[in-house]
């Protein structure tokens, strides 16, 4: 009986010393996969950048910015027009409503219909004319900030360059904005000390 439970003690150290031979093959596996792409990673340059920064710095962006301000203005005004004559005319209807003719009624109140429904939909009209009068004006931009981005990275030996607004964590890197702000002639701001803003001028 003793003889038994040693060769069934023998038997399970033995299956233990297999599976952990197998457990150790595993990890070193794991381990080498881990170090290729570790070394994988370290081999690549990778960057970092705002792109909507780099926009906002460019010089067209004041100019586009300008541009559809603009045009949001001139929208809101034809919707300011449209309101205002729907009330003039709805007042005049009013007014006239008894010289009028029943079909000369109609006619006018269909068309004070018409002009409700119009300014009934202009706040959605005018949304999407500013969305694609948007689109027209920023795509060039993006596009121009994306090739200068591309020739930054080439030159500089960037395999990767993610976008910092996009990335919740990533592998070290760079930021290459400086890099890029110089490829499309970008100037730094020149920072104006507190003192010197707030020096009182000279009494003659």
């Amino acid at each position: 009986m003793q003889l038994m439970n040693f060769k069934k003690s023998l038997i399970n150290i033995k299956s233990n010393q297999v599976n952990l031979k197998r457990t150790m093959k595993k990890l070193i596996v794991v381990c080498v996969i881990a170090l290729g792409v570790f070394s994988a990673t370290a081999q690549n340059k990778i960057g970092y950048i705002n792109t909507e920064e780099l926009i906002g710095m460019m010089p067209e962006a004041e100019k586009i910015d300008g541009e559809l301000k603009e045009f949001q203005a001139s929208l809101a005004q034809q919707g300011q027009d449209m309101m205002k004559e729907l009330g003039d005319k709805d007042s005049l209807f009013v007014r006239d409503s008894a010289k009028l003719t029943a079909t000369m009624k109609d006619i006018k109140r269909g068309e004070l219909i018409q002009l409700y429904q119009r300014v009934q939909g202009w706040n959605q009209q005018a949304q999407e004319a500013y969305q694609v009068k948007a689109q027209e004006k920023i795509v060039p931009l993006r596009t121009k900030a994306q090739e200068a981005i591309n020739a930054a990275a080439k030159e500089n030996g960037y395999t990767y360059v993610l976008d910092i607004n996009s990335v919740l964590v990533g592998p070290p890197g760079d930021n290459i904005l400086n890099l890029v702000k110089r490829k499309l002639g970008i100037k730094d701001t020149p920072v104006v000390p507190k003192s010197a803003a707030q020096k009182p001028p000279a009494k003659n």
